[in-house]
């Protein structure tokens, strides 16, 4: 197997099904990702014990870039399949610290992976 996940062997945190390390082309300063050590392909190609061990790493994660770099909020997010921007075809989610000024209209969040939808009022219940 070509993976490069599946040859990562220097993590920052781990636990018995996945590890995290530094993303190489981060968005922002601190950005991690969450990586099951088990070869699949996406979030929907796991267990229930294997997602609860990633989110479990998620909040170490988390208070560990909380001590180091103090950021104002979060971003976190798992692509799933090349059109949603996976381009590592392993499973893995992105920890991405947010700080105040680093967008200008952060409106939105998540929603910026469709650049037209960024911007828009949240829909009314």
């Amino acid at each position: 197997m070509n993976c490069i996940f599946c040859k990562i062997k220097d993590y920052v945190i781990e636990n018995d099904k996945c590890y995290a390390v530094f993303d190489k082309m981060p968005v922002n300063e601190g950005h991690m990702l969450i990586i099951l050590k088990r070869h699949a392909q996406t979030f929907f190609d796991i267990t229930k014990d294997e997602r609860a061990a990633m989110f479990d790493l998620v909040d170490e994660a988390k208070k560990m870039l909380d001590a180091k770099y103090h950021p104002d909020g979060y971003n976190v997010g798992v692509n799933c399949g090349q059109v949603a921007g996976q381009s590592v075809p392993h499973v893995h989610i992105h920890v991405i610290p947010r700080y105040v000024g680093d967008t200008k209209f952060p409106i939105g969040g998540v929603r910026g992976v469709v650049p037209e939808r960024m911007g828009e009022a949240p829909a009314k219940n």
